[in-house]
């Protein structure tokens, strides 16, 4: 396949254009670097370093090119950020989409596959899993900004307009076993980039915020899937996207671990103790986020490679360790 694939200089979208690439397919990257690095471009992908929503650029590249499916990664996705800058969240990752989207329908590429977010489901009543029919209450910017990404994509293909598929990202990560591709974020609030930094003596100390959730330690409860499992994902999907009608799709394991246990798996791999103090509730923050995931696994008789807490963290660990 052809592929093009917006925010590929990203976490995400780098890993799953490494995939492609290793897998045989052809994969052009659309990046204005804002958030993304050029350092994680693969250098088998085709790069244009252009904002989504310059209708010139993205009409041209689409006239010299016959791409057979969109992966739509791009845009902004700092929880925190979104709750100080509502208006560039969704000026980023609802305007400028559809400008993009408008753009590709205009020149006949009309299939997607489009990076959502566990964050549309919002604080689950209880400690249950969520399955894609569950209620989407979204507690904040960033979170609203996809599940109305996924509304417009939606009502497009009720109109034939389009076919979409719709993965819905629970807490990614660990890097890719290569070494080609991992978390870059300065000043990140994600938990295990943050504990490989104080692991690597980048960071002086790990703050656990809140331990007075309805848990069972207290602490949040997180369903982590490894990126590499992530990408294989979006491979399938794309694979399989022009025999499916539209559907949206949990990317997870189904397993939830607490923030005190990720940090133990951490010092057990290190073998010693991380400095680690209880910091206070962070605003958004929900005390369980697990996914149900039958109906990927279903559908496609999917077994991830890496569901491992160990090997998630060593492998985000040795990436930490090269990348400065």
């Amino acid at each position: 396949m052809n592929i093009l694939l917006t925010g590929g200089a990203g976490y995400i979208g780098s890993h799953t254009s490494l995939l492609l690439i290793d897998k045989g397919h052809e994969v052009t990257i659309v990046d204005n670097l804002i958030s993304g690095n050029s350092k994680l471009v693969p250098k088998k992908a085709n790069f244009i370093n252009s904002d989504i929503s310059d209708e010139k650029k993205i009409r041209d590249l689409l006239k010299k090119e016959k791409f057979d499916l969109i992966m739509h990664f791009a845009g902004l996705v700092k929880v925190e950020e979104s709750l100080l800058h509502p208006e560039r969240y969704k000026l980023n990752n609802v305007d400028k989409a559809k400008t993009f989207m408008k753009v590709c329908m205009e020149c006949g590429l009309n299939k997607i596959i489009f990076s959502s977010s566990a964050g549309v489901y919002g604080n689950t009543p209880s400690m249950e899993k969520v399955n894609e029919s569950s209620e989407l209450m979204p507690t904040n910017p960033y979170s609203k900004t996809k599940h109305e990404f996924e509304k417009y994509l939606l009502n497009l293909s009720k109109e034939k307009k389009i076919k979409c598929i719709i993965l819905r990202y629970f807490n990614v990560a660990g890097a890719d076993e290569k070494k080609r591709s991992g978390l870059v974020a300065k000043k990140s609030n994600n938990l295990i980039k943050s504990i490989c930094e104080v692991a690597t003596n980048k960071r002086s100390n790990i703050v656990i915020n809140g331990d007075d959730y309805d848990t069972q330690d207290g602490t949040p409860v997180r369903d982590f899937i490894h990126v590499t499992d992530l990408a294989e994902m979006h491979t399938i999907a794309a694979e399989n996207l022009n025999k499916k009608n539209s559907e949206i799709y949990n990317c997870g394991y189904g397993e939830g671990y607490s923030v005190k246990q990720v940090v133990l798996e951490m010092e057990k791999i290190l073998n010693r103790s991380l400095n680690k103090e209880i910091g206070r509730r962070r605003e958004g923050d929900i005390p369980y986020s697990v996914a149900d995931t039958t109906k990927f696994k279903k559908e496609f008789d999917w077994n991830p490679k890496y569901n491992s807490l160990n090997y998630i963290l060593k492998t985000a660990l040795e990436w930490e360790k090269i990348f400065e």
